[in-house]
């Protein structure tokens, strides 16, 4: 009689390996992550880590090729993790739900899908009216990432982001204040019998920690402005150390300005309305040479001088003054980025899931309604609204009568 191994043989029977189940549901997500074609634009959304446990958890991820190549994720490792490769724009864009970095350009406004829920950045300065008139056309659902508030009101994707530029922005001071880049042939920092660097930063916020931490270790001098003094006090408590901090006010800052070696703009508006705290004069009267950094350049700046650069010419020179200008500085260490923003949307799509949509989220948890700004093809930010002579809605009137 034929055992079971000679059967297997003869008849090259062999044991298959079985795939293993996904949860199913009724509220499971399509998400799309399309390929950035913003100027140099490196980061992804999700890491296919992240969509691994998506797709574990019943949703749907579809990536167009090459999204995750500037990040230094390869469309293999998003395949393995399960999601769909696609080969164009078009195919992502059926996605229900796109996730996306940068705001939306002119090429991705025709192949947007009537109803479908956007998650970017918008960098509101930088738009324009017929942006959200596009947006209301599609009856577009459109999420800033950068309004988006935690239960504990924080600003997760922001404060995220604003620990990377903040890390990022001292190593950038440093390269352009070298002889190799016709700056000022100074180190960042102090060393023996030689007078310490003197930096000085406009805000008190994230960016501007974590600069003074990098700026404090390197041996600089650093002086922080900012416009409330609550903020002012939270950070020398959080840093540890003393540092020189004061309100703004024209004469000392002006004085500050004019004697720094590199002046760091991390002052985020408020209202939306940004203001030039920093003049053209200030500019004027600065060492030559010198180096300013706006980090807020993206939300229209804090200084007057200030105007935006990309990653392939980021510097021009004003008085003199060598300008960085570049708002997506995150950029430049695109694989840390994308990890930290995947580290913040993940949990909010499976939430997101959970709960039966983003709509479903909205209502459930209010706090995540204040990133909308556009909701079914309806206006909902008053101060968009008020900019660009456009009427609006109250988001949470909307919720209540469709919901």
């Amino acid at each position: 009689m034929m055992g079971f191994g000679e059967l297997a043989q003869q008849t090259a029977l062999y044991p298959q390996e079985a795939l293993a189940p996904l949860k199913t549901s009724q509220q499971s997500l399509l998400i799309g992550l399309p390929k950035e074609i913003s100027l140099q634009e490196n980061r992804i959304a999700l890491t296919p880590e992240a969509v691994a446990i998506l797709v574990r958890n019943g949703h749907r991820v579809v990536v167009e090729k090459g999204a995750g190549e500037g990040a230094q994720f390869p469309d293999n490792e998003y395949s393995e993790a399960g999601a769909q490769i696609v080969f164009s724009p078009q195919e992502v864009f059926t996605s229900d739900l796109i996730l996306k970095i940068e705001p939306l350009v002119e090429q991705e406004f025709g192949i947007l899908k009537n109803g479908q829920t956007i998650i970017s950045a918008l960098n509101l300065p930088t738009r324009d009216r017929s942006y959200f008139e596009h947006l209301n056309q599609k009856n577009i659902t459109a999420l800033g990432y950068e309004y988006i508030e935690d239960p504990a009101g924080g600003q997760p994707v922001i404060r995220s982001l604003s620990e990377i530029a903040g890390s990022t922005v001292m190593l950038i001071a440093a390269e352009y204040l070298s002889s190799a880049n016709k700056g000022r042939g100074i180190i960042l920092g102090g060393i023996t019998g030689v007078p310490p660097t003197k930096v000085v930063i406009i805000g008190a916020g994230t960016v501007a920690e974590y600069t003074a931490r990098t700026a404090l270790g390197l041996g600089a001098e650093i002086k922080i402005f900012d416009q409330h003094i609550y903020r002012l006090q939270r950070l020398k408590y959080a840093i540890g150390q003393h540092i020189y901090t004061s309100i703004i006010e024209s004469d000392t800052l002006s004085e500050a300005v004019q004697r720094a070696d590199v002046v760091i703009g991390a002052l985020r508006p408020e209202d939306g309305q940004n203001i030039y705290v920093v003049t053209e004069e200030m500019v004027s009267k600065m060492k030559p040479n010198s180096v300013i950094i706006d980090v807020s350049i993206d939300q229209g700046g804090c200084i007057e001088t200030s105007r935006i650069t990309t990653h392939k010419d980021p510097i021009y020179r004003q008085y003199d003054v060598i300008h960085y200008c570049v708002p997506n500085i995150a950029s430049r260490v695109a694989h840390t980025a994308s990890v930290t923003l995947s580290n913040v949307f993940l949990p909010m799509l499976l939430k997101m899931g959970s709960l039966g949509g983003v709509e479903e989220m909205m209502y459930a948890r209010r706090w995540f309604s204040k990133g909308v700004y556009t909701h079914r093809g309806t206006l909902t930010n008053p101060f968009i609204a008020k900019k660009f002579s456009m009427r609006h809605k109250d988001l949470s009137l909307l919720l209540a009568a469709r919901l």
